[in-house]
């Protein structure tokens, strides 16, 4: 029987909510995450970590899901990491504490948390990551147990809650009141050669909500099923609906069957069913999953490293206009113009977004995320390698000690040791005598007692 799992959630507020309105073009919302972790155990214990008087309009959302806020008040000369290092003790702190807290959700797409998935894993705890898939590092998906992308929670919504969470974000300084001031009389056209009144400020366009990119094609999904399938065989375990899905999580915790254009993982086998790519018997839920060795995908999915070569390429074509960052807009055109043959859906990347974050990861790119502009794109470590050691000046004169090895009395040495070894205090400079030019040495004198009589 199934452990049940008591989860503690932890959200990283800050970093989620740039990473949604970058690439998403939306507001983060923590109740689809909290629902979508309510199917996986029950949620003990909820905390979020902000500098919350900044985030006026979030503090609502929060305190109607009973979510702790724990306050971040950064340091003058500033806190980068401040909510990071917070949350990390008090995961641990909880995980040493509470020992029925068998589960964590981390809500960041941070890779500085990898060393706390990773300790927290190490503790016999089930770690769960949610995140965008276009901003959270591949590292962390796929060192948890289970990453919940964003992307499908949105896509799993009814249409009436879906209209409230995917609203437009509110630009920071964007602020209207509406004033009703009455009938305003109408205005007469200024008069040749008279100035007219200045020209009302219109408020800056709202962005639109981006729109879900088309579901990867499905035979990219069949490696992946054929070697949870095998695993399956080889431990002669009849593979049923839930627990093929379970396998296909441990090989690839980023899995999930929303990428494919499923709702839910049947649908999602139903769909392999369809294409003749398993064999399915059983009905009524309790479905049996046989692969089939004949069935080859047509469009199989290419290694995701061999991409970044292809880029690599438009990077170095663009080089200076990279120094002082682009959109990720313009990069994507540039690829689509110079290299066509890079069709990242073919990787496994359901937009480019998702490929810039894979790069970024193989130190490839910089990605820089902005609530009003998007995503700046700039160039990665690797176009700026370290500078090489100097060559040593053939001219120079070796020192002594470059020569000699000291010897060791026990240690091994390719030099003979000196015949016989000077102490410590015999090394030290000789005192000069007259001789030699220095100040004669003082004799030692004796002093008589005078006899008085």
């Amino acid at each position: 029987m199934q452990e049940k799992l008591n989860v503690a959630v932890f959200v990283d507020y800050d970093n989620i909510e740039i990473g949604v309105k970058s690439t998403l073009r939306r507001d983060f919302h923590v109740a689809p995450v909290l629902d979508a972790l309510k199917e996986r155990g029950v949620i003990v214990a909820k905390f979020a970590y902000a500098n919350w008087g900044r985030q006026e309009g979030a503090t609502r959302q929060m305190a109607e899901n009973a979510v702790q806020m724990v306050q971040r008040i950064p340091s003058p000369r500033g806190d980068k990491n401040g909510a990071d290092i917070n949350l990390a003790l008090d995961a641990l702190e909880m995980a040493f504490t509470h020992p029925h807290v068998n589960a964590f959700a981390i809500v960041s797409g941070d890779s500085d948390f990898i060393p706390l998935v990773n300790k927290l894993r190490e503790y016999g705890k089930t770690v769960f990551v949610v995140g965008g898939k276009a901003f959270t590092s591949t590292i962390l998906q796929q060192n948890c147990h289970e990453f919940i992308s964003y992307e499908g929670l949105l896509d799993d919504m009814p249409s009436e809650a879906k209209k409230e969470y995917q609203r437009p974000p509110r630009l920071p300084d964007q602020k209207f009141v509406k004033v009703d001031r009455g009938p305003q009389p109408q205005q007469q056209p200024p008069a040749q050669g008279q100035a007219g009144p200045p020209p009302q400020q219109q408020p800056p366009p709202q962005q639109q909500p981006k729109q879900r990119p088309a579901p990867l094609d499905l035979a990219q999904a069949v490696p992946l099923v054929e070697r949870a399938l095998e695993v399956l065989e080889r431990r002669a375990v009849q593979p049923q609906l839930g627990l093929l899905k379970s396998t296909m999580l441990q090989l690839n915790p980023s899995f999930s069957e929303k990428a494919y254009g499923a709702h839910s993982f049947s649908e999602f086998v139903e769909m392999l069913k369809r294409a003749d790519y398993v064999h399915v018997t059983g009905s009524g839920g309790r479905y049996m999953i046989e692969r089939k060795r004949s069935a080859v995908p047509d469009t199989p999915m290419l290694d995701p490293d061999d991409s970044l070569q292809l880029l690599r390429d438009v990077l170095e074509n663009h080089r200076l206009d990279m120094e002082d960052g682009v959109q990720a807009d313009n990069l994507q055109a540039w690829v689509s113009e110079e290299s066509p043959q890079l069709d990242w859906k073919r990787y496994g990347f359901q937009e480019f977004n998702e490929l810039l974050n894979f790069a970024q990861d193989r130190t490839v790119v910089r990605v820089e995320p902005d609530e009003v502009k998007g995503l700046t794109v700039y160039l990665g470590a690797e176009f700026y390698p370290p500078a090489p050691p100097p060559l040593p000046d053939p001219d120079e004169q070796p020192h002594e000690y470059d020569e000699r090895q000291p010897f060791v009395a026990g240690q091994p040495t390719i030099f003979e040791p000196d015949p016989k070894p000077v102490s410590p205090r015999a090394r030290k400079r000789p005192t000069k005598t007259a001789k030699d030019g220095g100040a004669p040495k003082k004799r030692a004198t004796t002093t008589r007692r005078k006899n008085p009589n």
